[in-house]
């Protein structure tokens, strides 16, 4: 139980710190792909006011004290001047009538002159003020040095490997930082939990402690009780008595098989024949079962074994066909199931009943938990056979689950 208590805890911090990690690498790298467009539309609101021309830009004076830096433009550090004369793009002019009537590509080497007129032709005939084409974000204005239109691409690849470059830095940091947390949250689980593994194995300490001290003044009353009759005869008081003490040896006998299952001592694996064991178990209630007038029916698929400890296997489906016997409806139907799916082995154990449990399929399994306290007084439940076999199943990697149906049905299912 306390290393399922510390797997959680890494698992729930572990979880909260991926989510955090997400949201900030996640805004991170938003922010830096926001920004590049934002530059990029300035940058090519700007060549495109001065159709790539640089003769129509001031060349950027000398700094001192009484000329200071002129205003930055985009990126920070950049004026118009610095960000004309170092980016990569093309200019395209049109005749009122399509026809091209100017071209530069001499601030790319990355494109011929009949790619960048096929691109421009695309644009201009697209009717589009601006838009996207591969690796380039273009403007189409009417051009200023004649009639027609200009149409002006700027090159965004550098732009789009630098935010691919602080994306993948990001991702590099964070799986880092994921991994130094996790070894971090591994080292201070132990400590984290401490308080809790303190109060479960004094919990486990009372009850293997009171178990065993009640064990005798059970015995006792058990043994004064069988005096009293062989003088006075059985009485309804002697029968209650020792219907009584039988509950109390059943409950002491519980708590202490669940103390012993919660320390998880080493198991005897054996291949465990579970078809022929729960034939086996099946018939041994089935007397139970026709006291109540309750139908009993079996699907079994014969020769299913799995590795496990016998001796639990063997309480677990006790404890299972056990509660079905309790709690199933008077002339209802118990429906036990065993078959092989793929690699699973699965064992289901159905039965009607009066009416469904208020609570969610799996609070059943929660210890102590009685859902109708007048009826488990009637029953002799005490709470306790499902958590025992949530537990039996979890050491024998198995796992074990409730679920209702219509007809006021409830399956309990068992896979390992």
């Amino acid at each position: 139980m306390i290393k399922e208590l510390r797997r959680k805890f890494v698992l729930t911090a572990m979880l909260a710190v991926s989510i955090l990690l997400l949201l900030l690498l996640g805004a991170i790298n938003v922010l830096k792909y926001n920004s590049m467009n934002e530059d990029t539309d300035k940058t090519l609101q700007m060549v495109s006011n001065y159709e790539g021309d640089a003769n129509n830009l001031e060349q950027r004076p000398e700094q001192g004290e009484d000329n200071p830096p002129p205003e930055r433009f985009g990126m920070e550090g950049k004026n118009d001047y610095d960000a004309f004369l170092s980016s990569n793009f093309f200019v395209v002019r049109f005749d009122g009538n399509g026809e091209v009537t100017y071209m530069d590509t001499s601030r790319t080497s990355a494109i011929s002159e009949e790619e960048a007129q096929n691109l421009a032709q695309e644009a201009y005939d697209s009717g589009k003020d601006s838009g996207k084409s591969g690796r380039y974000k273009y403007l189409v204005t009417d051009s200023k040095n004649a009639s027609g239109k200009a149409v002006v691409f700027l090159d965004e690849s550098d732009e789009y490997i630098s935010c691919v470059r602080v994306l993948l830095l990001s991702i590099g940091m964070g799986i880092l930082f994921w991994l130094l947390i996790l070894l971090l949250v591994i080292l201070m689980s132990k400590k984290a939990i401490e308080p809790v593994a303190e109060s479960i194995e004094k919990q486990k300490q009372f009850i293997t402690n009171a178990g065993h001290e009640l064990k005798t003044p059970i015995a006792i009353i058990q043994s004064n009780t069988e005096a009293m009759e062989l003088f006075n005869g059985e009485s309804k008081w002697s029968r209650h008595i020792k219907e009584q003490t039988a509950r109390l040896t059943g409950l002491v006998q519980n708590l202490l098989v669940l103390s012993r299952l919660d320390e998880q001592l080493p198991k005897q694996m054996e291949e465990v024949r579970l078809s022929e064991l729960a034939i086996n178990f099946s018939d041994q209630f089935r007397q139970s079962f026709e006291e109540r007038n309750i139908t009993l029916q079996t699907e079994i698929e014969p020769e299913i074994t799995i590795q496990a400890d016998k001796n639990q296997i063997e309480q677990l489906v006790s404890i299972l066909l056990d509660n079905a016997v309790k709690y199933a409806s008077e002339n209802g139907a118990v429906h036990v199931r065993l078959s092989r799916k793929a690699k699973h082995v699965s064992l289901e154990i159905e039965n009607t009943c009066d009416s469904l449990p208020e609570v969610p399929p799996q609070k059943l399994f929660e210890r102590f938990y009685r859902g109708d306290a007048s009826h488990n007084q009637k029953s002799g439940g005490y709470g306790i056979g499902l958590s025992m076999a949530q537990s039996i199943a979890e050491q024998n990697k198995g796992t074990i689950t409730a679920k209702y149906s219509e007809n006021n049905r409830i399956c309990f299912t068992v896979r390992f």
